[in-house]
C-alpha cells in the first residue's frame, strides 16, 4: 500500500531512541525526509546512522531541550531551512518519573507543564502557520493509555497527558477545514527503555502482561505503523481521535 509519504517533511520529536526513533525510521521507510531531536548527541547520531541506512531520504538530528522555549524555536527554524516545510509534526515528549500526588511540590507541578504539555503547544504553534498555508498537515500526539485511563503511582502522566487530549480535540475541530488532521496515538506497554525503567521502579508492573487481553508487550515497530499510517494521504478523513495501541488494556468502551 501507498502511503503518499514520499518527500513529505516530517519532524518527529524526542526521537533518539525507543518510540520517537521508532516511528521516524517507519516514516523515512515510507520515503519521507524526516528531522529528529533529542538532548543525547551520540544517541542521536547512532539513530541518524540507523535510520539512513533503511532509506535513501534526507534524514538530520539536532539536539533540543524541549523546555527551552529558544532551543523549541531554533529547532523549528533549522528543519524548515534544511528540509523545507513541515509536513507532518509528531509530538513525543518523554515520560515523567513515577511517583503519587505527594511526590510533587507546587514547582514539581509547574515543570511538569512546561515539560510535557505546553513544550507540545508551541512547537505545534509554531508549525501551524505554514501547514494552514498549504492547506495539509498532519500533527499527530504521543500520549499514553494513562490519557484515558489512569496508571497507579504516575499521576503526573495521568494528569498532563490527558489535558493534552483535549487540546487535541479542541485543535482538529479548529483546523480541519485547512487539511491539517490532528491526532492522538496512545501507546500502552511497549518494549522499550522507559518500560524497563518503570518495572525498575514500580515492581508491581512486571504482571501487567497480566492484564493484556493479548497477554503480550508492543514492539516498537507495532506502535510506529500505527502512527504512520494516520500521517498518510489514506488517514485524510480521520482527525480528533484517541487511537490507543495496547493490546485491549484500556477497559473502557
Amino acid at each position: 500500500m501507498d502511503l503518499g509519504l514520499t518527500n513529505k517533511v516530517a519532524l518527529v520529536l524526542a526521537s533518539s531512541k525507543g518510540l520517537g526513533k521508532s516511528v521516524a525510521l517507519e516514516l523515512a521507510k515510507e520515503g519521507a525526509h524526516v528531522a529528529i531531536c533529542g538532548t543525547d548527541k551520540e544517541a542521536l547520531k547512532n539513530a541518524e546512522q540507523e535510520i539512513k541506512q533503511e532509506s535513501s531520504k534526507k534524514v538530520i538530528s539536532l539536539q533540543c531541550d524541549l523546555t527551552n522555549e529558544l532551543q523549541r524555536k531554533n529547532l523549528i527554524k533549522t528543519v524548515n531551512q534544511k528540509l523545507g516545510t513541515i509536513d507532518i509534526l509528531i509530538t513525543n515528549i518523554g515520560g515523567p518519573p513515577p511517583g503519587s500526588f505527594e511526590s510533587y511540590d507546587l514547582d514539581g507541578w509547574k515543570n511538569l507543564f512546561n515539560f510535557i504539555f505546553l513544550s507540545t503547544v508551541d512547537v505545534i504553534r509554531q508549525v501551524i502557520p505554514k501547514m494552514k498555508a498549504q492547506n495539509f498537515g498532519r500533527i499527530i500526539l504521543i500520549t499514553s493509555i494513562a490519557s484515558k485511563q489512569p496508571v497507579d503511582n504516575l499521576i503526573s502522566s495521568n494528569s498532563m497527558r490527558s489535558g493534552l487530549v483535549g487540546f487535541m480535540k479542541s485543535l482538529s475541530n479548529e483546523y480541519a477545514p485547512y487539511g491539517i488532521t490532528v491526532n492522538n496515538v496512545m501507546p500502552g506497554f511497549t518494549l522499550t527503555e522507559r518500560l524497563d525503567f518503570l518495572m525498575k521502579q514500580s515492581p508491581n508492573l512486571k504482571n501487567s502482561k497480566d492484564s493484556i487481553p493479548m497477554k503480550r508487550f508492543a514492539s516498537p515497530e507495532e506502535f510506529a505503523h500505527a502512527v504512520t499510517f494516520l500521517a498518510s494521504m489514506n488517514a485524510s478523513y480521520i482527525t480528533g481521535i484517541s487511537l490507543p495501541v495496547d493490546g485491549g488494556w484500556i477497559k473502557g468502551i
